[in-house]
């Protein structure tokens, strides 16, 4: 009877049937593994301010790796970065408050703001150019406009109109209209900029007024300045025009926490889950990426590409802490990156007024800094 007592079936003066017993017995078994399946709790999202870890070791990483992190980021033209580890800043560098240029990671946000209105029917991904009523100056070519919206966001539309503005890989794009759309990947400013202007067609909605509603707000940015978000480029070129974003690198680093947790902030789904994931995943392999220089073998990394976000490619049966990762990347040095394996986001900024850039390779040796940074055994 003392075992019935310890787990509160019975007490002395209420004795439960034998099958009674039994029944809430396997209840409780039943319960216990349903509970291992589920997903470990995480921890808290940042409130007004990051919480922070009370030193690297806590986290298990060393603070004295950390710091020739440090020394090597005043190497770089590095403006400010965050590294966040289980929802907590592990590491500061610079002025994480000021804001600027996130120059094309822009267009990862973009693609975090399309979720809840493809969830809704809003935006249907399959709709044709021609049928949303998306053309341009000068006019798209019949192939062209059957380009789907999904085309745009996974930049496969094979729609080689000039863009507005520069930053791509346009000058090597094949001729117009000699790609099928869907056939073939290329990085295109015109894909991108198309897929802002269908995004405010469909919901009426402008980018930046969705930035602020869908995102700003529901996770705290804490220096989101909507009078800083502005449109530019040239009319001249094309009618749809680049929608540029400034925000504070402990912003960004909250962008990158809200993917890490799928698109849930506190018990909030702000983005719909099973967007987030998709997003992230690769429609695009390292293998097939265009120009065929981002495939060579030379190349520092293996990111493929999704929806607007870089992936990381590697064999399937690769291990190790870029397994699963992601990125945005702007211009002169801007990311937002994500390494699930150690619930770890990085933002990181150049001032783009200086026009000096940390490039891929410099960003890449960064975070291979960050991971041999963690402790193998316990920290000393």
């Amino acid at each position: 009877m003392a075992w019935r007592q310890f787990i509160g079936i019975e007490n002395p003066q209420n004795h439960a049937p034998e099958s009674d017993l039994m029944k809430l017995v396997l209840r409780t078994l039943l319960l216990l593994a349903l509970a291992a399946l589920l997903p470990a709790q995480q921890s808290a999202v940042p409130g007004k301010e990051w919480e922070r870890w009370p030193n690297p070791e806590a986290a298990g990483y060393s603070s004295k790796r950390l710091e020739a992190v440090r020394g090597w980021l005043q190497s770089l033209p590095t403006t400010a970065m965050m590294v966040a580890v289980d929802g907590k800043s592990l590491f500061e560098y610079g002025d994480l408050s000021h804001l600027s240029y996130l120059a094309s990671v822009r267009k990862s946000i973009l693609a975090m703001l399309y979720g809840n209105y493809v969830e809704r029917g809003v935006i249907d991904l399959d709709k044709t150019l021609k049928e949303i009523g998306l053309n341009d100056i000068q006019g798209l070519q019949s192939r062209e406009l059957e380009a789907t919206v999904e085309h745009l966001i996974s930049a496969r539309s094979g729609v080689y109109h000039p863009a507005s503005n520069p930053g791509d890989n346009t000058d090597s794009a094949p001729p117009r209209n000699s790609q099928r759309p869907g056939a073939y990947y290329l990085y295109n400013n015109w894909d991108f900029n198309a897929a802002g202007a269908a995004f405010e067609n469909l919901t009426g909605i402008d980018i930046h007024d969705a930035v602020e509603k869908d995102l700003a707000r529901p996770i705290g940015m804490q220096d989101f300045d909507r009078s800083k978000q502005q449109k530019s480029g040239d009319p001249k070129r094309s009618q749809h025009m680049a929608y540029h974003m400034w925000l504070s690198t402990r912003d960004m680093a909250r962008i990158g926490l809200l993917m890490q947790r799928e698109g849930d902030w506190g018990g909030k789904q702000v983005i719909p889950r099973a967007w987030a994931r998709r997003i992230i995943s690769l429609v695009t392999p390292f293998a097939d990426m265009n120009p065929p220089s981002l495939r060579s073998t030379g190349q520092p990394s293996r990111w493929g590409y999704g929806y607007m976000w870089w992936v990381w490619d590697a064999p399937a049966n690769a291990s190790g802490a870029f397994r699963g990762a992601y990125t945005g990347m702007g211009a002169i040095g801007q990311y937002i990156t994500v390494l699930p394996q150690l619930n770890m986001v990085i933002a990181h900024k150049t001032d783009p007024a200086g026009r000096r850039a940390v490039n891929s390779l410099d960003y890449m040796a960064t975070l291979h800094m960050l991971i041999a940074s963690r402790c193998q055994g316990p920290c000393q």
